[in-house]
C-alpha cells in the first residue's frame, strides 16, 4: 500500500512537537554524529534507521521496563517499544530536514485474535515522488526489517486473511491512542496497546 500523507503541507512533517522533539540537544547531537559519517540525505537516512533499529533495543526484547515516548528520552535511555523508536527515528530524520511521519499496522496472533497496533515510519527523500515505509522496531530471529526505499522489508508483512492491515495515512504527530497508552503506562510490560485506530481501510 502506498503511504498517503495526512496533509499536503510538507512543513508538518518537519515540525517538532512534544514526542518528536528534534529541537532537543540529545536529538541534535545524535543527528550531527550520524551526519558526519553519512553526509548525503540517502546515506544519512539509512544511518539513522540502522542506528535506531540496532542501537536502541526494543523494550520487550531486552525486558527493560522503562517507558519512553519522547524521542530525546528514547535516544538518552536507549530503550522503547515500536511507537517510541518510531518517534526517535522521525525526530532524527526531521533534524536533518528530511520529511518523515508515523505509520501504523493492525497485527494479530496467528489465529487472528488479540489485535494490536504496531508503529513504523515513512519518509520522503529528495528526488523521490513517493513516500517509503521503514520499520525500526529491531531485528531478532524471524524478523529482518531493512532499509529499502523500493521494496518494503518490514518487521511483519500484514496478513489480510487474519484481519491485519496497514493504515494508509502518514501522521505528522502520534495519534492520541498511541501517545495516551505510553503516557499512562508505569512499566513497559504493562503498556495497553490500542487494538485499532481511526482511518482503517474501508472506513
Amino acid at each position: 500500500m502506498q503511504p498517503i500523507p495526512e496533509t499536503s503541507d510538507r512543513s508538518a512533517f518537519l515540525a517538532a512537537d512534544e514526542a518528536v522533539d528534534h529541537d532537543h540537544r540529545v536529538v541534535r547531537e545524535t543527528a550531527a554524529r550520524l551526519r558526519a559519517a553519512a553526509p548525503d540525505p540517502y546515506g544519512y537516512a539509512r544511518a539513522a534507521f540502522e542506528f535506531v533499529r540496532d542501537q536502541v533495543p526494543h523494550s520487550y526484547d531486552s525486558r527493560d521496563e522503562r517507558v519512553t515516548w519522547r524521542a530525546s528520552d528514547v535516544l538518552t535511555l536507549r530503550t522503547g517499544i515500536c511507537y517510541a523508536k518510531s518517534h526517535a527515528l522521525v525526530a532524527l530524520l526531521r533534524a536533518e530536514g528530511i520529511p518523515a511521519g508515523l505509520c501504523y499496522q493492525r497485527l494479530t496472533e496467528d489465529d487472528g485474535t488479540e489485535p494490536v497496533i504496531h508503529g513504523l515510519i515513512a519518509l520522503l527523500l529528495p528526488g523521490r515522488a513517493a513516500w517509503s515505509r521503514l520499520d525500526p522496531r529491531g531485528n531478532k530471529p524471524g524478523i529482518d526489517a531493512r532499509f529499502d526505499l523500493d521494496e518494503e522489508h518490514l518487521a511483519w508483512p500484514v496478513r489480510p486473511a487474519l484481519g491485519e492491515y496497514a493504515y494508509p495515512l502518514v501522521h505528522a504527530a502520534p495519534p492520541a491512542p498511541v501517545l495516551d497508552c505510553l503516557r499512562r503506562a508505569t512499566r513497559a510490560s504493562a503498556i495497553d496497546l490500542p487494538a485499532d485506530l481511526p482511518g482503517a481501510p474501508g472506513q
